[in-house]
């Protein structure tokens, strides 16, 4: 806490809003939005494997945070405050940082994927900044990042050999996204099965159990992807940058427009279990994964006509 306390100490109304635009780096809306760009427009391997480590590494973090269930620094220290602009997202026990092992499926994989060590420093940096950010605005401890980045570490180095050659050898992607799999039902079953104790965090439990089916049905989506676009679509990145563009554009409005109208419906359908959560992501997956895709012909053949 003493790090966290001289943090406190040195904020100042435009550091609150810096660092709070920058903790957002590492949060579901951007990773999202940077796996789907790279993997439209860049890179079907580089998103491919930005999504793995972004949801291998939700798996690790939220069995870590049931796990030990250590509450957030402002609970154990209510002496301590926090930048309130970072409360609505920080929610749940504290260790370890999802924000930071975000940071590592958004930065952390591109940097190991592409050669530029240019760009290698600057991702590596924003990595960096995202963790300090954590601890700045007061919602992590130096422990939580610390761990975090470790983990995130690992995961970057641990797959990147199973995408690095996706197209030479398949094989290997489906070896990644079977262990993926094995390691996302196996978290349902714990967080369905374990006895936790009574004064768990309910709120923390409940995200816990919707990210337990979400990652699992996303995994199940990755994999129907590689299969339907390796045999089938065979969908282009490259276009002309306008229609890039409108690619994303079009594609990202679709698929927020999707993600957020199925929500109530099948949350209905399924008695509000969180089952629905993973069903509404498999949706979402395979509709970024396949049938979008399938306009990247017509979108590649604009600008040559």
């Amino acid at each position: 806490m003493e790090l966290l306390y001289t943090l406190e100490n040195i904020r100042t109304p435009l550091l609150d809003t810096v660092m709070g635009l920058v903790t957002n780096l590492g949060g579901e809306a951007v990773f999202i939005a940077a796996a789907i760009i790279v993997f439209w427009c860049l890179s079907k391997s580089c998103g491919y494997y930005m999504m793995t480590v972004g949801f291998a590494g939700t798996i690790i973090n939220q069995f870590l945070k049931l796990w030990f269930r250590i509450p957030r620094p402002w609970v154990k220290d209510p002496g301590f405050t926090i930048v309130e602009s970072a409360r609505a997202e920080a929610t749940g026990y504290s260790f370890p940082s999802g924000h930071t092992q975000n940071a590592f499926a958004v930065f952390g994989a591109p940097a190991r994927y592409f050669k530029s060590t240019a760009l290698r420093i600057v991702l590596v940096l924003l990595i960096a900044l995202t963790a300090f950010s954590r601890m700045y605005v007061g919602v992590h401890t130096p422990l939580d990042v610390g761990v975090s980045l470790i983990v995130g570490t690992v995961l970057v180095f641990a797959i990147y050999p199973f995408f690095r050659d996706m197209d030479r050898s398949p094989k290997k992607v489906y070896i990644i996204f079977g262990i993926f799999i094995v390691m996302a039902a196996a978290f349902v079953v714990f967080v369905e099965l374990y006895d936790f104790p009574a004064d768990i965090d309910t709120d923390n439990y409940a995200s816990g159990l919707k990210n337990a089916y979400m990652i699992l049905f996303c995994a199940v989506g990755l994999l129907l992807t590689f299969y339907v676009d390796t045999k089938y679509v065979r969908f282009p990145t490259q276009a002309v940058w306008w229609a890039q563009i409108i690619k994303v554009v079009a594609g990202l409005g679709i698929l927020l427009a999707l993600k957020a109208v199925l929500k109530a419906p099948l949350l209905a359908l399924f008695g509000g279990h969180s089952v629905a959560h993973g069903v509404r992501y498999f949706i979402v997956i395979l509709f970024a994964g396949i049938l979008w895709p399938m306009t990247f012909k017509y979108f590649a053949r604009l600008g040559k006509q």
